[in-house]
């Protein structure tokens, strides 16, 4: 049954690092699958994990960069190729996973692009939901046999506060339509990543796999390449000096509540919810911050399945039974 999408009473908040939410905790024995994960939040997230003795398998685009970032990093990391925009790539992923684990504990669908000009993948559809949404929903499928082999298995799909700008429209998903917008195609999908967050954890429940959606929050990396300072100026990331604005993260406590949702005790029975702050988010309001709260149209299981219906046309997958 899908948590109630309200905060608990949770030890971390807004300031705790990936580590600290890692500390006393014993993954030894377990796998852990990480997209992108080095890079920004990924290399964190995976330094954190790594930590309490899980193997963690990277997938990268770019492999040779991912050893030279991972190389010194203690602990079991193992790093394959993938590209989410690939669907061949992807199969390929899943293909020489099986040949490290026959189950997977913890998937955390980190990798994304934000913000970037009009491109499309091989099939013709928009770059970013390509990417962030149906390249993950389809390596999520690949892996699903191991999610359950596991028993009790997480999946943490990274959203971003950038649902608020929403632009989900079911009938016109790859901007075939309507003019491009970088910043709608965005919150498309960061919408999808929390929708699917909230299907999946439905379909997961019988067979213990739970999922949870993730804002980490504002933090200056390299998913920003597309912007210019300029751009970022004007949005208040930035002061006129280059300095990044205060309420901004580490990518070490952004890396955080990825990493909450992917071990806290405090989530054991629980799934469906979207997360910020190392916490289960609060709904939005008139009086949330700009940089906070959950909107409606992520917590709508009807949209959910909807969009899950229409992501297995676009990809030619489906989750087995």
């Amino acid at each position: 049954m899908t948590s109630a999408q309200a905060p608990i009473t949770s030890p971390f908040g807004y300031r705790s690092t990936a580590r600290e939410v890692a500390d006393g905790i014993d993954l030894s024995g377990k796998v852990v699958v990480v997209t992108g994960g080095y890079s920004g939040l990924g290399t964190e997230t995976v330094r954190a994990l790594a930590g309490t003795g899980a193997k963690v398998i990277v997938g990268a685009r770019r492999t040779e960069q991912a050893r030279e970032v991972l190389a010194d990093m203690p602990g079991e990391i193992a790093i394959l190729e993938l590209d989410l925009s690939a669907p061949g790539s992807i199969d390929a992923f899943a293909i020489a996973l099986a040949e490290h684990t026959d189950r997977v504990d913890i998937l955390v669908n980190n990798a994304a692009i934000m913000a970037c000009p009009l491109a499309r993948d091989e099939r013709g559809y928009e770059a970013q939901f390509a990417t962030n949404h149906l390249g993950h929903f389809h390596m999520t499928a690949r892996l699903w046999p191991m999610l359950k082999a596991a028993g009790s298995a997480r999946v943490v799909a990274l959203s971003s506060i950038g649902h608020r700008l929403n632009g989900l429209d079911l009938d016109d998903l790859n901007f075939e339509r309507r003019d491009y917008d970088k910043w709608l195609a965005y919150g498309q999908a960061k919408s999808a990543n929390a929708l699917f967050a909230l299907h999946l954890d439905k379909l997961g429940e019988p067979h213990g796999v739970r999922a949870f959606a993730v804002h980490p929050g504002g933090i200056a990396t390299p998913l920003q390449r597309h912007l210019t300072m300029e751009e970022q100026v004007a949005m208040g990331w930035y002061d006129e000096e280059g300095n990044v604005h205060e309420a901004f993260k580490s990518t070490e406590e952004g890396a955080a509540t990825s990493t909450w949702c992917a071990v806290s005790p405090l989530l054991d029975g629980m799934g469906g919810v979207y997360c910020e702050d190392c916490n289960i988010g609060a709904m939005a309001s008139e009086d949330t911050p700009r940089g906070s709260g959950v909107y409606p149209h992520i917590r709508d299981e009807a949209l959910a399945e909807a969009l899950w219906v229409k992501s297995e046309e676009l990809t030619g997958v489906k989750f087995a039974a």
